[in-house]
């Protein structure tokens, strides 16, 4: 299996102007953090989480030309607001995309796109098949996913499981039984918004100590806020296996 972090920041604490802070200065481009995102590559099938307003962008610099499905992990814009672009996908492949979701997601996609699922559809609207999701493992072309439902403040969202590769996004409480759903994983991808606690993201800390818990081979922190601050300097104080994922970043799992 092969990931693809197609982007790990945030609309949180991102400014919409120039700014002087370090981040925003950086000329490093593992600072230049587009919306959190992957992709992921198995047994000849491909597999996005989440498709937010970076979503075309980075399927153009990945060169991506087929997806099999998008899994959802909850509704905020950040994350659903690029499936618009989907259309892209449909004209190559001369088919609709398969999007799997919870129906509470999936209200939400409908009441965002309802030009795509309207009885006359406008010529060219994105071609969307939604296929509905629980807390229950289900297969994509004979690919298992494990739903994994965490908490957003109090907003159920879900991170997926496939094979070895975990990934929780927006998540600031897991309860324990979820929690067993992670054991054994060799590579997890795990939100941390700043250093500071914050209402409904992990902080750093709570980030690592739940790393720690779980003990995977690999760890990687995504969702990154310009709060949490350079990537060098965070990257340093961080323990042996854990680094802050970049846009980019590959994983062989």
């Amino acid at each position: 299996m092969k990931v693809k972090i197609l982007g790990t920041g945030t609309s949180q604490g991102v400014p919409v102007i120039a700014c002087n802070c370090k981040v925003c200065q950086s000329t490093d481009p593992n600072d230049t953090r587009l919306r959190t995102a992957a992709y992921i590559e198995i047994d000849g099938v491909n597999i996005v989480i989440d498709a937010g307003p970076d979503f075309r962008q980075q399927m153009l610099r990945e060169k991506v030309n087929n997806i099999d499905a998008i899994l959802i992990t909850h509704e905020h814009r950040d994350h659903i607001a690029g499936l618009d672009d989907v259309r892209a996908f449909n004209f190559m492949n001369k088919k609709a995309v398969d999007i799997y979701a919870e129906s509470r997601v999936q209200e939400a996609i409908k009441s965002d796109f309802a030009y795509s699922f309207a009885d006359k559809k406008y010529p060219g609207a994105p071609q969307i098949n939604l296929h509905e999701i629980t807390n229950e493992p289900f297969e994509i072309k004979g690919i298992k996913i494990i739903p994994i439902q965490v908490y957003h403040y109090k907003l159920p969202v879900y991170g997926f499981r496939i094979g070895d590769f975990s990934y929780i996004t927006d998540a600031n409480y897991i309860s324990e039984e979820e929690k067993e759903k992670l054991h054994g994983t060799k590579f997890l991808v795990i939100n941390a918004l700043r250093k500071q606690k914050h209402i409904s993201h992990y902080s750093l800390s709570e980030s690592l100590d739940l790393i720690k818990e779980l003990s995977p081979r690999r760890a990687y922190i995504t969702h990154i806020s310009h709060q949490m601050g350079l990537h060098h300097d965070i990257n340093e104080e961080l323990p042996r296996g854990i680094s802050l994922a970049y846009d980019g970043l590959r994983l062989d799992v």
